[in-house]
């Protein structure tokens, strides 16, 4: 059974950056450690032994690792911020692979924008996400009908999604990070309209 410490992800389990899983651990395929839950990018400052919640996060991801690779194959998440694209690149760095998938989810593009961006050989691809989960979101990009999945527990259904994601690949606009920042939307305030 493979265990957190054989995979890349210890490094983030080590450094407290795994939060909130609904998943973190062996999947239904021999040598996978599965994780979903949220990837802390940068820490508010502690106060003595005060335990303080991320600043921000990849939230919603998606991912495995392997015990015999030191990268992430694949990686879906959620950005509330196009602009935490950057620190997500350096927070993973050691791990991505230019042969990975790599799939985010943001808060503030465009609804009709999809982007390729790359950061050296690593390429990401950003879709808009409107008031839906990355769950619901990456199941209808793959084209998933739920109830193929329903009778899968967590960890097979991470593994039947994350397979299907796996060498995603789609021929939109190509920019640039810094272009990103330019046209990045304001963020949008995810508890509007919704009930008290």
């Amino acid at each position: 059974m493979t265990t957190i410490e054989q995979t890349p992800l210890a490094r983030l389990e080590s450094e407290g950056r795994l939060f909130n899983a609904v998943l973190k651990g062996p999947t239904t395929k021999d040598g996978r450690f599965g994780f979903r839950g949220d990837i802390a990018l940068k820490f508010q400052e502690q106060v003595a032994d005060e335990k303080r919640p991320p600043d921000f996060s990849i939230e919603q991801v998606l991912t495995f690792a392997e015990a015999s690779s030191a990268k992430l194959p694949v990686l879906v998440g959620y950005l509330h911020s196009f602009e935490y694209l950057k620190p997500a690149v350096e927070v993973l760095a050691d791990m991505l692979d230019p042969q990975g998938t790599y799939l985010f989810f943001c808060n503030n593009i465009d609804l009709r924008a999809q982007y390729k961006v790359t950061f050296g050989d690593i390429t990401f691809y950003v879709l808009p996400c409107d008031e839906s989960t990355v769950w619901k979101e990456t199941l209808e990009l793959m084209g998933i009908d739920k109830n193929d999945i329903k009778k899968l527990n967590t960890a097979g259904k991470t593994d039947f999604v994350l397979d299907a994601v796996k060498g995603f690949a789609n021929g939109y606009t190509e920019i640039s990070y810094e272009k990103g920042l330019e046209i990045m939307e304001p963020v949008r305030n995810r508890n509007e309209n919704r009930p008290v």
